[in-house]
């Protein structure tokens, strides 16, 4: 079976699918901000995640059934992201820059995929993603500002959701709060960050992971 189909098969572990699926919660699709504002609003996103040299932070993640994990998540620039789950949860997600690959330490198997196929793309590669797709979405606080992401072109890679604060302490003064996901078959999944850390010391080697796999007949 194939590991995305299982994990949503798994109550417990059906969120962790949507990590890697994306969305936009109706609350904030308001309208779209004037295009001037637009255009000044997603350029302080775009200064603000590539301000981030390195982050830490806990995470809260929600499926549309409300089934929820948490973990923490660390990312390095450029692209590299992690994914540790809570335990008893016992899979990983990584990006070192290039794909991202999900690992199933339960069943020993793990998937991969370019960054660019998946909504992550648009937090790890705000350059390509963000500025290019990105919509400003009103929110009416002006200390929040959302931002929806999609490539039309390829609906099949859903919408992806980020949310910021206004934050002193924050690279570019926005602090990346929570990104909401919804898939092509209109799954929703919300995920949550707290004590956010950044310029935090951040060795290579987190983006890196133990294979499951036995040795003999793995794909090189």
């Amino acid at each position: 079976m194939d590991i995305l189909n299982r994990l949503k098969a798994t109550p417990m572990r059906a969120a962790i699918a949507g990590a890697l699926a994306v969305a936009v919660p109706a609350a904030l699709a308001v309208s779209a901000a004037p295009a001037a504002a637009q255009s000044d609003q997603l350029d302080q996103v775009v200064a603000a995640l590539r301000g981030i040299t390195t982050m830490k932070a806990d995470f809260t993640q929600t499926d549309r059934k409300g089934q929820t994990v948490r973990g923490v998540m660390t990312m390095k620039a450029p692209g590299r992201i992690r994914f540790e789950y809570e335990k008893g949860v016992n899979m990983l997600i990584v990006s070192n820059g290039r794909s991202l690959t999900l690992i199933d330490y339960e069943v020993a198997q793990t998937q991969r995929w370019p960054i660019s196929n998946s909504p992550l793309g648009a937090l790890l590669d705000p350059k390509r993603d963000v500025k290019r797709y990105g919509k400003l979405i009103s929110t009416g606080n002006p200390d929040v500002l959302s931002i929806e992401v999609k490539d039309p072109k390829k609906p099949e890679y859903g919408t992806i959701t980020l949310i910021f604060t206004r934050s002193g302490d924050a690279p570019g003064g926005l602090k990346l709060s929570s990104w909401v996901a919804l898939d092509a078959q209109n799954k929703r999944t919300t995920v949550r960050l707290s004590n956010q850390r950044f310029g935090v010391t951040v060795p290579d080697s987190a983006f890196t992971y133990r294979d499951p796999r036995p040795a003999v007949g793995r794909p090189r």
